[in-house]
């Protein structure tokens, strides 16, 4: 049996669909239905693709949600193929997305 090692974290994950393509830096601006487990389920998307977020702003207003999330090391095509995926997520209104300036870009807001 092998001795026991520290866990690893995968290097950045290269872009199979077409590793010619340049990566980019993404926002998602999510608006859905604040339900319980709508947060897990739209991360869950980058986790099974082994990509963590930068950064993740979510905001309740009475019975939505408003989602942002920041992540880079992504094609445009494979960032638009995760913003379909999302956009199919039960109780999600709308799904917008934009190349990300190096800056934080201010969180949706949901509509009161």
């Amino acid at each position: 049996m092998p001795p026991l090692e520290a866990v690893r974290t995968p290097a950045i994950r290269a872009d199979v669909w077409n590793v010619n393509n340049a990566h980019c830096r993404v926002q998602y601006q999510l608006l859905a239905e604040a339900e319980p487990d709508l947060l897990c389920r739209a991360l869950n998307l980058f986790a099974l693709q082994f990509l963590v977020p930068q950064q993740v702003n979510a905001t309740r207003q009475d019975d939505l949600l408003a989602i942002d999330i920041v992540i880079e090391g992504l094609s445009w095509h494979r960032a638009q193929v995760i913003a379909e995926k999302l956009r199919n997520l039960i109780s999600v209104c709308s799904v917008e997305l934009q190349l990300a300036d190096s800056q934080w870009v201010e969180p949706a807001q949901a509509a009161g």
